[in-house]
């Protein structure tokens, strides 16, 4: 075997290889999964999905961060865990952040990225000390395609069972984000955050629309003003869906998953300045945000449970997938999506299919 330095040169590659997957960008520590089409960067300092874009494009639509201080913090698509919204105030004065600690502590690398049946894997980990949960996450990037899978499995370490919640908090912005940006889902029934309580879901209201002040609002668009801010809606279908996409930028980033996993999508609009500067296409347990004691009060909404139970010692597994597609510039949205016998078609409104964006799935969105 050839020497290098005194070192054998398949030594040498590997390590290459390693140090590509995890790495430093901006000053922090990151993971980073490559395939022959797409890329995607975790950041380490809150487990963050960071970066997901095409290799020859470079857009990518999770650019987002948080103006929180310290070096683990939320960003781009990142995972609320073991709850979604504020703590109680009790909670709040012991330490616990607002949507959990999941994106406030530092993660630990299990596996480094690596090939795995045409994927790229790569498996990491983090300690919820004050929610009494261990993650433990899988995420497959198919090698030749924009196709991300991610599995998380929340291990209780309490000695008692427990209430919470969690919920996928995937938050696109700018230079993707734009006031073209179209926002399309398979929601259902709905209801806005700021309806007064007890009862926030009353009025109801049916996707897209929300109303402010009584007038209806198109939650597919986003413009100056993003009032109501925060609206949640049930999912009737087997698996639930969210896209975004922007025709000038050639570019449509979604998520599916089953919706026995993730039941609600919550949709979140910020402005700023008077142009979008995020939309928060979040899935998850709950469609209610408020702290857990007004949860486990409320019980449920339009007859669908707004929290999840975990009992002592056990674990709970729940998937999504995420995917990229390049798309003409007179792309108009997203009227459905089918997904069967590992075949992922997402349906142009108000066009034929010879305008169908097809993916082939392999594995990548299989039950778990």
């Amino acid at each position: 075997m050839m020497l290098l330095r005194g070192l054998p040169v398949m030594f040498v590659m590997l390590l290459a290889l390693s140090t590509r997957a995890q790495t430093v960008i901006s000053g922090l520590p990151s993971v980073v999964l490559e395939g022959r089409v797409a890329q995607v960067t975790v950041d380490l300092g809150g487990g963050s999905i960071v970066g997901f874009q095409f290799k020859d494009q470079r857009l990518n639509p999770l650019s987002w961060t948080s103006e929180e201080p310290g070096q683990a913090h939320p960003m781009g698509h990142f995972l609320c865990l073991d709850r979604w919204g504020a703590p109680s105030e009790a909670e709040s004065k012991n330490g616990m952040p607002f949507h959990g600690e999941a994106s406030h502590v530092q993660w630990t690398v299990v596996r480094q990225p690596g090939a795995a049946r045409d994927a790229i894997q790569a498996e990491m980990g983090v300690t919820l000390p004050m929610a009494g949960f261990k993650v433990a996450r899988t995420l497959r990037l198919a090698e030749g395609a924009a196709l991300l899978r991610v599995t998380e499995s929340v291990t209780s370490t309490n000695k008692l069972g427990r209430v919470y919640n969690m919920v996928q908090h995937p938050t696109i912005a700018p230079p993707f984000l734009d006031p073209t940006t179209v926002v399309d889902a398979n929601a259902r029934k709905g209801f806005m955050q700021s309806s007064p309580m007890p009862n926030p879901e009353e009025p109801a209201v049916f996707w897209p629309q929300a109303l402010l002040e009584g007038q209806p609002v198109n939650l597919r668009h986003l413009t100056a003003n993003h009032e109501p801010e925060v609206v949640s809606f049930t999912i009737d279908d087997e698996y639930g869906w969210v896209t975004a996409s922007t025709a000038a930028q050639g570019l449509l980033i979604g998520y599916i998953w089953k919706t026995s996993d993730y039941p609600w999508l919550d949709i979140w609009r910020n402005a700023q300045n008077g142009k979008p500067a995020a939309r928060g296409l979040e899935f998850g347990t709950t469609g209610l945000h408020q702290p857990v004691g007004i949860l486990v009060s409320k019980g449920k909404i339009f007859g669908r449970p707004i929290f999840a139970y975990l009992d002592a010692g056990r674990t709970a597994t729940r998937s999504y997938a995420a995917f990229l597609f390049k798309i003409p510039g007179d792309y108009r949205g997203v009227e459905r999506i089918t997904y069967e016998a590992g075949r992922l078609t997402l349906h142009e409104r108000g066009a034929g299919p010879e305008r169908d964006l097809v993916m082939s799935t392999g594995d990548l969105i299989a039950d778990h």
